[in-house]
């Protein structure tokens, strides 16, 4: 009867609430007699103008106040609100009827008396429906155990929340605050940080809710940590304007954000910093369907240029933030011309005909080949995109008069094991090389673009990254996959990577390599035991025969490294950003880099491996092959 009913169209679900109310309004007023006259109501003369003008009044008001499209397995306060006004404005035209028409037989105080029936067999009826639906939604549907750490405001919509949804059952509240502890809210009982092992286990809890939407990165990974050995699974809250909906359910939890784990505050940005080269400037972003690429597009377009060039040979992916971008312009009314442009970077003449007819002011170069066992694998191909595909990239800005490069780096070019990182290296000697030559212009007198480039470790949730494939493993019952018992990386999250280009980017010189603080490194072993244990699962290992979920160590691929390092030299220099850096590395001339490039690009053009390595053993500093 529950799916039936629910199955309805919309229009009979609404025709029937109206036939009920018709009836509650004839039953509210054989009440009112009744107890007015103190006698059983059997209607007679004027006394039918009454029943029949309830209805009448009532309908049309209930409909004005929207009674009519609520939907009763949500039904909450504002609803029940809604009720009330609609009756009051009933019961006053009601009154007022009565007060005209003055019928025979028809007590005044009736007016006042049939609506108050009114109002208690209306909101009778919603609150039996929400009830009686929503428990036939709890005994069709599996609930999970729930304890939800913080009993401020986020935690109390949460449970009020999930009392509709069914998708839970809620044991109880933890918070430190010892004013909360040991009272209760709306009947469910706030316990303290301490009593959460002894609760687990006492009430099968199966999981755990972290509400705590104001909370640092460092409290909720202390949180996290304590959490970690119980055997439930963590949680977080979806957005608060899911909660106001009303429609929380199991699918709306979000497992750990990923940063959660890492337990480092994300760096603020600087405002100033972000709009100085944006603002009403025409922009080029090369990469733009990539993860760090499409990141810069959302966040320049904030910051309103006139025009926004997104270069990608991807079609797929340029299709995809092209349309998001015309979503945001719509949405937030930006006057920003998009244009989506199909390219390599590869190809000098399109990117020279790019840059001739928009002219931009601003270039990020976000294009490259990123995956180190691919591009160890296709050496060739790798030198292409990433040294001679910066170098396209940065003479056609240069020629159009653009007056800043901002190259997209990563740390893997430090002291580089692998030919991804060996490449990215030359890209950044590429534009040390020419923004010494266009010093010299500078001081010439003429015209001269600003080259940078921006160094940081591996993005969170980045395409191919650690982290989405350790969730792919976890879906699949694992095992999940590490290389090396010790190998450690560096992380940041998307968003913070694209903050820092933009703002490395306005405080450039010319030549500059920027690096971010970012915090100690994270063990790869460790992050990978975290996100076993955080979902309510066991490691397998000799300590734990009977886990879930092993953790298989596979070998250091071709060309990896155990730990990554973001200065190549010693005393970096601060910057307007407390958390950005600036590298003191040296560098080749254009004269000395020059003949290099010539000869890698014939080595490339060749297929001869041994001679790209060869040129890029000569330029770059360090680069050797990885130690297994």
């Amino acid at each position: 009867m529950h799916a039936t009913i629910l199955a309805w169209p919309r229009a009979v679900k609404g025709l029937t609430v109206m036939g009920l109310d018709v009836v509650l309004s004839l039953v509210a007023t054989w009440l009112a007699y009744t107890l007015r006259l103190d006698a059983l109501n059997w209607p007679q003369g004027a006394q039918w103008w009454v029943y029949g003008l309830a209805p009448v009044l009532a309908l049309p008001v209930f409909i004005r106040f929207g009674l009519y499209r609520a939907i009763f397995r949500y039904t909450g306060q504002a609803a029940l609100t809604a009720t009330a006004k609609a009756v009051g404005v009933y019961g006053g035209l009601l009154l007022a009827v009565l007060l005209l028409a003055a019928w025979p037989g028809v007590p005044r105080s009736l007016g006042v008396l049939q609506p108050l029936l009114f109002l208690i067999l209306v909101g009778a009826s919603r609150a039996a429906a929400r009830f009686w639906l929503s428990d036939q939604a709890q005994r069709l549907q599996p609930r999970g155990r729930l304890l939800i750490y913080g009993a401020g405001t986020a935690g109390v919509q949460t449970a009020a929340a999930m009392g509709i949804s069914g998708q839970f059952k809620l044991l109880g509240f933890i918070d430190d605050d010892p004013h909360k502890v040991g009272r209760s809210i709306n009947g469910v009982r706030v316990y303290a940080q301490t009593d959460a092992a002894a609760l687990v286990l006492k009430m099968a809890v199966t999981d755990i809710l972290l509400a705590l939407p104001s909370a640092t990165r460092g409290r909720r990974k202390n949180i996290i940590e304590a959490l970690r050995p119980l055997p439930v699974h963590i949680r977080t809250l979806p957005a608060l304007g899911d909660l106001a909906s009303g429609r929380v359910t199991v699918q709306d939890f979000k497992d750990l954000d990923i940063e959660d784990l890492l337990g480092r505050d994300a760096v603020p940005p600087n405002t100033e910093l972000l709009a100085r080269n944006l603002a009403g400037k025409v922009v080029l972003v090369s990469g733009a369907g990539g993860s760090i690429g499409s990141e810069l597009c959302r966040q320049i377009l904030a910051e309103k240029p006139r025009q926004l060039l997104l270069l990608d040979h991807n079609e797929y992916g340029l299709y995809c933030i092209h349309q998001e971008l015309q979503a945001l312009c719509v949405a937030g009314n930006l006057n920003v011309e998009l244009h989506p442009l199909l390219g390599s970077v590869a190809h000098v003449q399109r990117l020279q005909d790019i840059c001739g007819a928009y002219r931009p002011n601003v270039v990020y170069h976000a294009a490259a080949y990123k995956h180190v066992p691919l591009v160890e694998s296709n050496p060739a191909e790798g030198v292409f995109n990433n040294v001679f595909g910066t170098l396209n990239m940065a003479l056609a800005a240069r020629a159009c008069g653009a007056s800043h490069f901002v190259l997209v780096s990563t740390d893997k070019a430090v002291r580089p094991t692998n030919v991804m990182g060996a490449t990215k290296r030359m890209a950044e000697l590429v534009l040390q090389s020419l923004a010494q030559d266009a010093s010299e212009a500078g001081a010439a007198g003429q015209a001269r673009t600003t080259f940078c480039m921006v160094r940081f470790g591996n993005v969170l949730d980045s395409s191919g990254s650690v982290v989405p494939l350790f969730r792919q493993q976890l879906s699949q019952g694992g095992p999940l996959t590490v290389t090396h018992a010790d190998v450690t990386r560096y992380f940041m999250t998307i968003p913070e990577a694209a903050q820092l280009v933009l703002q490395a980017g306005s405080m450039a010189t010319g030549g500059d390599v920027f690096v971010l603080d970012m915090g100690e490194p994270v063990k790869i072993l460790d992050l990978a035991q975290r996100m076993v244990e955080l979902s309510g699962l066991r490691v397998r290992n000799a300590a734990q025969p009977d886990g879930d979920v092993e953790i298989v160590v596979t070998g250091l691929r071709p060309g990896e490294k155990l730990y990554e390092e973001l200065l190549i030299g010693d005393n970096p220099t601060p910057t307007a950003h407390p958390r950005i850096m600036k590298a003191q590395e040296d560098c080749l001339s254009w004269d000395a880099l020059a003949p290099q490039l010539k000869t890698l690009k014939k080595a490339a053009a060749d297929g001869d491996v041994e001679a790209m390595k060869a040129v890029l053993t000569i330029c770059v500093q360090g680069y050797g092959p990885a130690v297994v």
